[in-house]
């Protein structure tokens, strides 16, 4: 138990890091928290694959968003920037940790990305001045169905690639 208390706070901090830092020094401190997840409550051999496999998804997702208009971010990259792939890489550490519990059965982790996924976009874009071309409330939605599917295909990847 301490161990999965241990993964949300560090999870948090590197959230807020990634989101109020953006693509600054700051990233330095999130990237200490993957750093210390790895050293302390997991490995990169028992993880790294997963997270790997996390970032490539997330990044693909976020980026075609991006390319579709969903998201503007202040740099004109077509893909994401590096604080939001970072933040995928730390969520990636949860899915077997903290957010453990959220795997089974499947519509708990789709309820949990519906409302998460929408909430955690919807406070990150505000803090990192993110916009959403097409509205709040029509992107919230959207991400919220989308990670509705997301979440429980993470999990799933989470169980597939351990070890």
């Amino acid at each position: 138990m301490p161990e999965r208390i241990a993964n949300a706070v560090l999870f948090q901090i590197g959230w807020l890091t990634c989101v109020l830092g953006g693509n600054s020094l700051w990233l330095l401190l999130a990237l200490a928290v993957l750093v210390i997840h790895l050293c302390w409550i997991s490995s990169w051999a028992a993880e790294g694959r997963l997270i790997l496999s996390v970032v490539i998804v997330g990044t693909a997702v976020d980026s075609v968003l991006r390319g579709l208009g969903v998201f503007e971010f202040r740099d004109q990259s077509p893909l994401i920037p590096l604080w939001l792939m970072l933040l995928w890489a730390l969520l990636a550490t949860t899915l077997r940790h903290c957010l453990q519990w959220s795997a089974r059965p499947w519509w708990l982790a789709s309820v949990l990305g519906a409302v998460g996924g929408a909430l955690s976009y919807y406070g990150g874009g505000h803090l990192a001045g993110v916009r959403f071309p097409y509205g709040e409330l029509p992107t919230l939605i959207g991400i919220g169905l989308l990670w509705a599917l997301l979440f429980p295909l993470l999990h799933t990847m989470a169980r597939r690639l351990a070890h």
